[in-house]
């Protein structure tokens, strides 16, 4: 059974995720049972979207009870912060563009691209991880390799 490395918000954000999906599948339940009430089911397409939404709720909550169950909080008082680190917020300067990004690498279950939270299983994560202020990273994605120069590693 492979692990996870979580922080403790990403872990109480998939326990929270999971409490609201079984709070939504009582609720659909209980559309189900009225929809069955409107007779013949082949035709009744109010149940069979409440019972695809069921499907998709169970798929979720299964995943979600996996991925908790695997999931171990990192601590970060065993890393050594002055290198890239699994939790660790780095900026970086990317050398081809001369722009700056901010990337807070987390484990694969945490990664949300949309709020600069990538994984440290990512071809950007994997570079950066054990570097130092300074130093290059160069990761290799399908668009061809990317080099990062480290400015800045923070908590």
């Amino acid at each position: 059974m492979q692990k996870h490395y979580v922080s403790a918000d990403g872990l109480a954000k998939m326990k929270d995720d999971l409490a609201q999906c079984k709070a939504r599948r009582m609720e659909v339940a209980a559309i189900i049972e009225h929809a069955r009430g409107f007779g013949d089911l082949r035709e009744n397409a109010d149940y069979h979207a409440a019972k695809e939404e069921q499907a998709m709720l169970h798929a979720r909550i299964r995943d979600l009870e996996d991925k908790i169950a695997r999931s171990v909080v990192f601590k970060h008082d065993d890393i050594d912060e002055s290198k890239v680190y699994l939790g660790a917020t780095v900026r970086v300067l990317n050398k081809k563009t001369k722009k700056e990004a901010t990337y807070h690498l987390v484990s694969p279950v945490e990664a949300d691209m949309a709020h600069g939270k990538i994984s440290a299983r990512s071809p950007v994560g994997e570079a950066l991880l054990g570097k130092s202020v300074g130093e290059t990273a160069t990761a290799k994605v399908p668009a061809g390799d990317i080099e990062f120069e480290i400015l800045e590693i923070s908590r």
